[in-house]
């Protein structure tokens, strides 16, 4: 997987059969889709795999209990089957997680009680086990930080969660390992036509600055909440799909959730779930959902998202959060799709659309993680038909995604299945390849090393806020760590001391803004 070889396929005159633009959680499903039924496939992301929105999420593989009060009982019990298939193909990075509801009012429970036996019967065979009522006791042994006046009880249910950007580059890999190609910092900038239809794309390499004229049969648009501005450039009429939503998420210390078990609350002042969920040793709690005119490829939680989020904390945690008790802060885009006017955005669903343009650009709106394989498998459905290609049926649902392994996973490298005793070995090498990165994390010298040869990473963003979930954790462990991480990966890459020199400042003005001000 050397970047200068992988580029020089894009030198092969032959048209590609599938081109996805994109690289989050869409795009990539899409790649890995296409490469799996035996089409010639390339994948083009401008930044890192997962860099915007699929880097971002809940962490939360699930039918979503939401919108079961929108009646959505279609996308729930799709969304449920998806749920199963990732279990089973990715065991190494979706594990089933107990939820505990808190009932403070008798009538809640009969509600939220009656819901997710819904829920339950929706899933079927799908079903990870049945929700349960819980008594005060239990509840407060599954979550004992929950503030317990007025606690009458509450109800236990299961569903998955996963690390939203490990599972992206297991699916890059994958997509390798299936004869597809996927280069990232490779950015797209225009379409190539012949008699008003698509042949191709311009893309430009973003570390050399050379463009490349990339000839192709499909043209698949996965590039999320930069969806509209991709189709302008297609036609400049095209209406607009979409009507992105912010959710900020607030990363605590572990303490203020302790225990195996997550917490959801059902009903914010303002209509939401919001979720405390233990995830790589702290707790991380979200998320809001705030209307955005503009997108950002960074986009910053704002003030009033942070200050929600706490309240909202503190009204059902016995210890109140207080902004200096927040290690990091993030924000990610939903890429909704457009509603009619008279509903309102809290209650837009997650279901996906595909929208064909007259020149043949396909283009993949709405959805989420959970439902990416189906997103993929709808995507390539059509990208075929459009360019005529022999119709093939699509094999993900029984695809294993790369690193699956059977049996325990090896500690503290389960996240990358089977490539874990790689990583075991490879610290084994020499005693600075073990040594710890800092002493609030678990990483290691040869994560970093691991991440700049076998996946992709090309900066100290791409090893603190994807390959390891650094950034996202603790933003201030991560800048220390920054130097470090810089010459390791300088090594790897035969990069000098004037890139190492960028390179800290670079990712410390970006961790900047993951710091609760």
């Amino acid at each position: 997987m050397n970047r200068t070889e992988l580029l020089e396929r894009l030198d092969d005159p032959r048209p590609w059969d599938i081109l996805v633009i994109g690289g989050g959680a869409t795009g990539l499903g899409a790649a890995v889709d296409a490469a799996a039924r035996g089409y010639r496939t390339l994948l083009l992301e401008r930044g890192d795999f997962a860099s915007g929105t699929s880097s971002r999420s809940t962490k939360l593989i699930h039918g979503g209990v939401r919108y079961l009060r929108q009646g959505a009982l279609g996308l729930v019990r799709e969304a449920l089957k998806e749920r199963e298939l990732l279990l089973r193909n990715a065991p190494h990075l979706v594990h089933r997680l107990g939820f505990v509801i808190p009932i403070y009012d008798g009538w809640e429970g009969l509600l939220y009680g009656a819901g997710l036996k819904l829920y339950d019967l929706l899933a079927g065979r799908s079903s990870l086990g049945p929700s349960r009522g819980l008594s005060q006791t239990e509840t407060l042994a599954l979550a004992p930080t929950l503030e317990p006046a007025g606690l009458r009880g509450g109800i236990l249910y299961q569903d998955g969660q996963f690390d939203d950007a490990r599972l992206a580059v297991s699916l890059a890999r994958t997509l390798f390992d299936l004869g597809g190609t996927a280069l990232n910092y490779l950015e797209f900038t225009g379409f190539l036509k012949k008699g008003g239809r698509l042949s191709g794309v311009v893309a430009i390499d973003r570390e050399s600055g050379r463009e490349y004229r990339i000839a192709a049969r499909a043209v698949i648009n996965a590039t999320g909440v930069f969806g509209d501005m991709v189709q302008r450039l297609d036609h400049s009429a095209a209406p607009p799909v979409l009507a992105p939503s912010q959710g900020a998420h607030l990363v605590l210390d572990r303490s203020f959730l302790p225990g195996e078990s997550a917490v959801l609350i059902p009903r914010t002042c303002d209509g939401r779930v919001l979720f405390a969920i233990p995830w790589h040793g702290r707790v991380l709690v979200g998320t809001t959902d705030t209307p955005v005119t503009q997108v950002a490829l960074e986009p910053r939680a704002l003030p009033e998202e942070i200050d929600f989020l706490l309240a909202h904390a503190a009204r059902y945690l016995s210890r109140d959060p207080a902004r200096q008790d927040v290690l990091s802060v993030f924000a990610g885009l939903r890429p909704l799709v457009r509603p009619p006017a008279r509903r309102q955005n809290v209650a837009i669903s997650r279901e996906h659309m595909i929208v064909v343009s007259d020149s043949g650009l396909v283009s993949v709106a709405g959805g989420k993680w959970t439902t990416y394989r189906r997103m993929a498998e709808d995507a390539i459905d059509r990208a075929a038909a459009v360019a005529g290609l022999e119709a093939r049926p699509a094999v993900t649902e029984q695809l294993k995604i790369y690193g699956w392994r059977e049996g325990p996973l090896l500690e503290p490298w389960g996240d990358y299945g089977t490539d874990a005793e790689n990583l075991q070995n490879l610290a084994a090498e020499h005693p600075t390849k073990a040594e710890l990165l800092h002493p609030r994390f678990p990483y290691r010298a040869s994560q970093v090393i691991w991440a700049a040869r076998r996946e992709f990473a090309r900066s100290v963003d791409d090893v603190l806020a994807r390959r390891t979930r650094a950034l996202f954790l603790d933003a201030a462990a991560s800048m220390e760590m920054a130097p470090r991480v810089a010459q390791l990966m300088a090594d790897e890459l035969e990069r000098d001391a004037e890139w190492q020199r960028k390179q800290v400042a670079d990712f410390l003005a970006l961790a900047r803004g993951y710091l609760p001000l």
